[in-house]
């Protein structure tokens, strides 16, 4: 029997390429799954049990973000595979400052036209992220929109979900003058600014993804994809060694230090951050230079090298760096909580 032409596909959708796709990232997804997820692939929506011995008074905890316009850098350098980590780790490291452990991931995936293989390079970096996060992919959407994205762009959203005992959610009010914050190195300019580092390196420096990065030898591109850290399992591991002296975290994302520290302090405190304690990514020296951006815009633009804070009693300083350096991740005592109010840089230059 002769094959009728599909006017959707004519239209700009393409059904037979979404169902490719789906073929090509079953195994990624698979990979995540945990034993609470009930159900396969293809559902019209996920189904999770969540267990209750070990969740006896649950609170959940819900995050949702995107990769921003780190995607452009992606799509000049058509290399899709790492954006998915960054979806992952931008709503899970979310999640984790107050204490939580993601359980399940979502995605949201919209292009002009589908191509497979790219969806599959983008659905594995999720998966990826997934795993490092020990959170299941339990579902998603993949929307072909013509006439709405360019055709080879896309877009993407997500959004994680997690679960902590009550009597164990990180809220800050618990914060007091003289604890300390407990820096987390992070992999470089993780997924916030990068509108700015656009405009500074391809807009006005005449830059290419191509041009090779003095520092590391790797190409600009490459560098500018380095995938946002995950900072789920060792920060989970440190609260079962240290408890209730953890008090409060706070993930470095769009704003800085300068304006997410504050968002987990009570009123009447303040911290005072030494400049000089931890090492500074080159990738910031090298913006800093070419957009000759003032070391203030810098703060509260990026991470400049830390990309998760922990606040704890000042007597768990000590043993939570030794936890942390054990599990193979830099950590330093980078400040302290003072009386005012903001974000005092110390050392600053």
């Amino acid at each position: 029997m002769k094959q009728e032409k599909s006017m959707y596909k004519e239209a700009g959708v393409d059904i037979d390429a979404g169902e490719q796709a789906v073929e090509l990232f079953k195994e990624h997804v698979a990979s995540t799954l945990r034993p609470e997820v009930l159900g396969g692939l293809g559902g019209f929506s996920g189904l999770f049990a969540l267990d209750l011995e070990r969740y006896q008074n649950p609170v959940l905890v819900s995050g949702t973000d995107g990769v921003g316009t780190k995607l452009k850098v992606a799509q000049m350098m058509g290399k899709h595979d790492t954006v998915g980590i960054d979806l992952v780790a931008m709503c899970v490291n979310d999640i984790l400052v107050t204490g939580a452990e993601p359980l399940f991931f979502l995605d949201y995936l919209a292009c002009g036209k589908l191509q497979p293989s790219q969806v599959e390079d983008v659905v594995a970096g999720v998966a990826a992220g997934c795993r490092a996060a020990g959170c299941a992919l339990l579902g998603g959407e993949t929307a072909e929109m013509p006439d709405f994205y360019p055709v080879g762009e896309y877009d993407l959203a997500g959004f994680a979900v997690g679960a902590v005992n009550k009597s164990d959610v990180w809220d800050g009010k618990m914060i007091d003058e003289g604890d300390l914050l407990i820096g987390l190195s992070s992999s470089g300019v993780h997924s916030n600014g990068y509108s700015l580092v656009r405009h500074i390196l391809f807009k006005n420096s005449g830059c290419s993804v191509t041009d090779t990065f003095p520092e590391t030898g790797r190409t600009i591109g490459e560098e500018l994809l380095t995938p946002t850290r995950i900072y789920v399992k060792s920060v989970l591991a440190a609260r079962e060694r240290v408890g209730k002296r953890i008090k409060g975290a706070a993930h470095i994302t769009g704003g800085g230090m300068t304006e997410n520290i504050p968002r987990v302090l009570p009123q009447g405190l303040g911290v005072e951050i030494h400049c000089g304690q931890w090492p500074v990514s080159p990738i910031f020296h090298f913006l800093q230079q070419k957009g000759d951006v003032p070391i203030e815009e810098m703060y509260r633009v990026f991470n400049m090298g830390i990309g998760f804070v922990l606040i704890a009693a000042a007597d768990a300083g000590k043993e939570l760096l030794d936890v942390f350096r054990g599990l193979g991740e830099e950590a330093f005592i980078i400040g302290k909580v003072i009386k005012g109010s903001g974000v005092s840089y110390l050392g600053l230059d």
